[in-house]
């Protein structure tokens, strides 16, 4: 494996799909340590929805997506439709090589082009996103115009539960299976809570795997902090014939950190100085 300078190594048991892979990708103990400590300079909130997708994130951008560089037009697409976890997409983006930690540390400053949602002027973020309801309709309309033009790139978007309460996220399930999008795959981060409650008091969907079926999709579970397992799970997907993908993936808010996980307070809260040091503590226990 090919180790990024100055970065801690991992070693994967022999056999495992991670230990062959062509590059190694920053840990997600380095990863939620870097989310904290930029979400503690900047004093900004939704630190728990980034903490909760960190292992999604290291798969897709350490051993999934198909993209030597940002700019390369075959390579394959991502939308981050959980905006507000992007700073956590930024710190994949930093651990790819794609952004400096000089871009990494202007998050939420001043004429900075990392804010709290991720804009498409920043290396690797070919999609604004930020109102809930609007990635996956996005992702769709980028795999139709890969199926259009022939290209082998695909699409990944990475939802949160709370967007099975809109209705656009519906309209583009429907489009992308009646288009056969295979090259389409949905990352569902089930934390099971949104910005001011529990989803199951918000709108409850007890039965999302039945509901995406009735939809026309082909669907699979993972555990969402198992990365062997979502790998896993998406190299065996076929992305070239058949129906859209989706991949419920199960988490927890605010994963690492104890006094955060499964609290619906740090969607929003920034941390205290405090705070931060317990974060950290927790972090480098896990």
């Amino acid at each position: 494996m090919v180790q990024k300078k100055g970065s801690p190594q991992i070693v994967y048991p022999s056999g495992s799909i991670l230990a062959s892979n062509q590059a190694w990708f920053g840990s997600a103990r380095a990863m939620r340590e870097a989310i904290l400590k930029e979400s503690f300079r900047a004093h900004v909130g939704h630190i728990g929805s980034a903490l909760c997708v960190v292992e999604i994130l290291e798969a897709l951008y350490g051993y999934i997506l198909e993209a030597d560089q940002p700019n390369n037009p075959d390579r394959d697409r991502f939308v981050l439709s959980k905006g507000h976890a992007a700073l956590g997409l930024y710190v994949a983006l930093y651990f790819k090589g794609w952004i400096s930690a000089e871009q990494l540390s202007t998050f939420c400053g001043n004429d900075t082009t990392f804010g709290v949602h991720p804009e498409p002027h920043t290396p690797g973020v070919d999609f604004g996103t930020g109102s809930l309801g609007q990635g996956l309709s996005f992702a769709t309309g980028a795999a139709l115009a890969a199926k259009w033009q022939k290209s082998k790139r695909r699409v990944f978007a990475l939802l949160s539960d709370a967007e099975c309460n809109e209705g656009s996220t519906w309209e583009a399930a429907m489009f992308a299976a009646h288009h056969k999008l295979a090259n389409l795959c949905a990352i569902l981060d089930l934390n099971k809570q949104q910005a001011f409650g529990y989803t199951k008091d918000v709108i409850n969907l007890p039965r999302l795997r039945e509901i995406w079926q009735s939809f026309g999709w082909d669907v699979h579970e993972v555990d969402g902090h198992n990365l062997e397992q979502i790998v896993t799970t998406v190299n065996e997907l076929n992305f070239v014939n058949g129906r859209p993908h989706v991949i419920l993936a199960h988490t927890v808010f605010g994963k690492g950190v104890s006094f955060m996980e499964g609290q619906i307070k740090w969607h929003y809260s920034p941390l205290s100085e405090a705070e931060l040091s317990q974060a950290l503590n927790d972090v480098n226990k896990g």
